[in-house]
């Protein structure tokens, strides 16, 4: 009950400033103010607005936004998002456009589940969809996951991820994004092992923690610092009364964006200070470059406890994936199993959360892959949130993405017949996505943002295979039949669209 009063005590305090926040917009809003003209009633209906927005947004999930896309026939396209697995932690959903023919790349983006809704990645989805069919893994928020639903951690996040790439079938090419990108790695290593008919494509991953000691930074730092005991008992609480996951154990979202918020919190009260005083003046707008920044970056969702606290104990503290130690339901997951799957790393130079090095990694445990399937690419002056979204995502690293994807599936569309892909073009999508301004990216999550952004025109840095210097596959295992995926491929390309 100690658990659920805390949880209960926050949600209190939001619905307090909330109220608060309505309650001085309404008051300095009076007509007869205006017999009395002075300035403290429009920066106090101001300071209400703009209270009592930011803390509404903190229980609400961002809607994508994505409406339409344009087609390489100049027409506008509707988008659908479709579900196509539910389950109860977290579904598969598909951005369709029925009324285009279907694009020959298939990609599944693995959005991360740290304290954000998938939305993060909307930019992302958006640079995607006029070249791709994408589908991407949405999150549930844990408290609204009644208990009778049981537990979810990392080992469960693989299994869905498993799941979702067994569905989409051996043509599909994996994107993962900064926290998923270790348990992608063991996802792909299960399907190698158990059905390596359905193992995709490609696997991109971009700025994820596969070794954290690699390269140190103040996450990983304060990950060695504290206990677990002392992380359950000061990060752990119980889903109060309000919502249908009550009793359950969650890392609460508003716990979370405290800590997100005071890691940058000189940076974020300007942000505040700014937008009150444009608000007074008259000069702000409901859809401006700071309501659709932290209409994201201020809706968090609850993490349950236990996939938390297996996230720092075993990835960040036991480094079970850097080892190449991890299980899932007592089977050991040997990464070396890989062997046909491309693999690219993405980093930025100046990521601190995911530093370069720590997912570079990966490539080191890919002892059965050879190099010629092995690319990296290091973007300069990028930070995390500048690797999958914004200057630096649409006009290198995407290309980039795009190109490593078509060399590797190159050669069994052809065995298909497949048409050539169409080349990668810049983005025509009409989304509620926020524009790349230098407001924007004053903060991003959990930490710092990409405040060095790369200028859109400098050269985009080429695609870097490991040297030859580096991993040597030892005793590399047996690649399956090509005929086996091929026959699996054809198989998933002729079946229904959903």
């Amino acid at each position: 009950m100690n658990q659920m009063a805390t949880y209960d005590l926050m949600e209190t305090m939001r619905n307090t400033n909330e109220w608060l926040g309505a309650s001085a917009r309404a008051m300095a809003s009076y007509p007869i103010w205006g017999m009395a003209p002075h300035p403290m009633f429009k920066v106090m209906s101001a300071w209400g607005r703009v209270t009592e927005r930011s803390f509404a947004r903190m229980v609400i999930k961002p809607a994508w936004g994505i409406k339409t896309v344009v087609g390489s026939d100049g027409r506008d396209h509707l988008v659908e998002t479709k579900v196509e697995i539910a389950r109860p932690f977290g579904d598969l959903l598909r951005f369709d456009v029925p009324s285009r023919a279907e694009k020959p790349r298939r990609i599944l983006l693995c959005a991360p589940m740290s304290g954000h809704y998938s939305t993060l990645l909307r930019t992302t989805v958006a640079s995607l969809l006029p070249d791709a069919e994408v589908w991407i893994t949405d999150w549930h928020n844990a408290r609204d996951i009644p208990v009778s639903e049981g537990k979810f951690d990392i080992e469960d996040y693989t299994q869905y991820v498993v799941d979702f790439m067994k569905h989409l079938g051996p043509d599909t090419h994996v994107i993962a994004v900064c926290q998923p990108v270790p348990l992608a790695l063991a996802a792909t290593a299960m399907l190698a092992e158990q059905e390596p008919e359905a193992q995709p494509l490609s696997l991109t991953l971009i700025g994820g923690p596969v070794d954290p000691d690699a390269a140190p930074t103040e996450v990983t730092d304060f990950g060695r610092r504290v206990t677990m005991g002392q992380l359950e008992h000061l990060a752990i609480q119980r889903v109060g009364m309000k919502y249908a996951g009550v009793g359950r154990q969650v890392y609460p979202g508003l716990l979370q964006l405290a800590g997100f918020l005071s890691m940058n919190l000189e940076r974020h009260s300007e942000a505040f200070s700014s937008k009150i005083a444009a608000a007074a003046r008259g000069e702000d707008s409901e859809r401006d470059q700071h309501n659709r920044f932290y209409d994201e970056y201020l809706a968090v969702m609850d993490m349950t406890a236990e996939f938390y606290l297996s996230t720092v104990e075993r990835i960040f503290k036991d480094r079970e994936i850097a080892r190449n130690d991890f299980s899932v339901n007592g089977h050991k997951i040997d990464v070396a199993a890989i062997t046909d799957v491309a693999v690219m790393i993405v980093e930025g130079s100046k990521d601190d959360i995911s530093a370069p090095g720590q997912c570079l990694a990966a490539l080191d445990l890919l002892t059965g892959l050879d190099d010629a399937m092995k690319a990296q690419h290091l973007e300069d002056g990028a930070g995390h949130y500048g690797i999958f979204a914004g200057s630096s995502w649409r006009n290198n690293i995407r290309p980039l993405v795009f190109d490593f994807m078509d060399k590797h599936a190159s050669h069994l569309m052809a065995a298909e017949g497949e048409p050539e892909v169409a080349p990668v073009a810049a983005p025509e999508v009409k989304a509620d996505a926020k524009p790349e301004t230098k407001a924007e990216t004053v903060v991003e999550t959990p930490a710092k943002a990409d405040v060095a952004a790369k200028p859109a025109t400098k050269a985009v840095a080429a695609t870097a295979t490991t040297s030859a210097t580096a991993r040597k596959p030892a005793a590399k295992p047996a690649a399956k039949p090509a005929a086996k995926r091929k026959a699996a491929t054809n198989t998933s390309r002729s079946a229904k669209r959903k």
